[in-house]
């Protein structure tokens, strides 16, 4: 009997040890339980497509907005802690609350990373798509977030070198650190491969990045032609491959692909 006590009276203890230590915010209060809450959908106002708000509301809103549902067992440390990290974390890198408050070439490569990292499997996090099974990305999803992607207007011809001053190798790095570092990166590979050395180089070669099978197979190498047809429509040079992300006009695809060009020594 005994026995039987002491393992309650320590259960009650680890308990309120718990409920205690959930008070605590190690990685930021997230607020998962106040009640200052969003009033309406993060997305309402949005020019997000309804059919795409639904997807985002469902997948992506518990750590990408204000509208996290909490589950119960949020109140309990260390759960909490881990928990309100994930969130913390994913208002950062994208808040959905606050999309229309974004720059357009900030949204456009918003809505590229959407979907490359739900291709990639990446987003939802794992260990959210383990307790949340309807998380899961499907097929029709990544079709309509990838039409969603590809739809979004470009920036306001001259948003990204508003005097004209500059000449078309300073507009060309501008673009790419506007366009294409969400993803890219000259040096080091990211969730795109690295770009320096790109031109000249064979589609699919970037040492330590794992390519689609469709870019590998294509045996593509990267000049003035290739690179314009690449950012004109990616899917159209290369059907299967995973870039969503595009250039419509042409002064700045050949900006970006002069400084690409300069930076592969050529």
């Amino acid at each position: 009997m005994i026995h039987v006590k002491t393992i309650a009276i320590c259960g009650a203890v680890a308990l309120a040890a718990s409920l205690g230590l959930a008070r605590v915010h190690p990685f930021g209060d997230a607020g998962l339980f106040s009640p200052a809450a969003a009033e309406e959908p993060a997305m309402q106002h949005s020019s997000i497509p309804v059919e795409v708000q639904t997807i985002l509301a469902a997948k992506c809103a518990d750590c990408h907005s204000l509208e996290t549902r909490a589950p119960g067992y949020a109140r309990f440390a260390p759960l909490s802690w881990l928990l309100e990290r994930d969130v913390v974390r994913g208002r950062e890198a994208m808040n959905l609350a606050a999309w229309e408050s974004y720059p357009a070439i900030e949204r456009q490569i918003f809505a590229a990373k959407i979907v490359e990292q739900t291709r990639r499997h990446r987003m939802p996090l794992p260990q959210y798509r383990m307790i949340h099974w309807s998380t899961r990305i499907t097929d029709a999803n990544l079709r309509t977030l990838a039409d969603w992607a590809h739809a979004i207007p470009e920036p306001q011809e001259g948003s990204t070198d508003p005097s004209g001053a500059q000449g078309g190798g300073a507009r060309g790095k501008l673009l790419f650190e506007k366009r294409c570092t969400g993803c890219h990166a000259l040096a080091s590979n990211h969730e795109g491969p690295r770009l320096q050395g790109v031109y000249g180089r064979t589609s699919g070669t970037a040492p330590g990045f794992a390519y689609s099978a469709a870019v590998k197979k294509a045996r593509i190498v990267w000049d003035e032609n290739t690179l314009d047809k690449w950012l004109t429509d990616p899917d159209a040079l290369i059907p299967g491959n995973e870039m969503d992300f595009l250039v419509s006009r042409p002064s700045e695809r050949k900006d970006l692909i002069s400084y690409l060009k300069r930076s592969s020594g050529r």
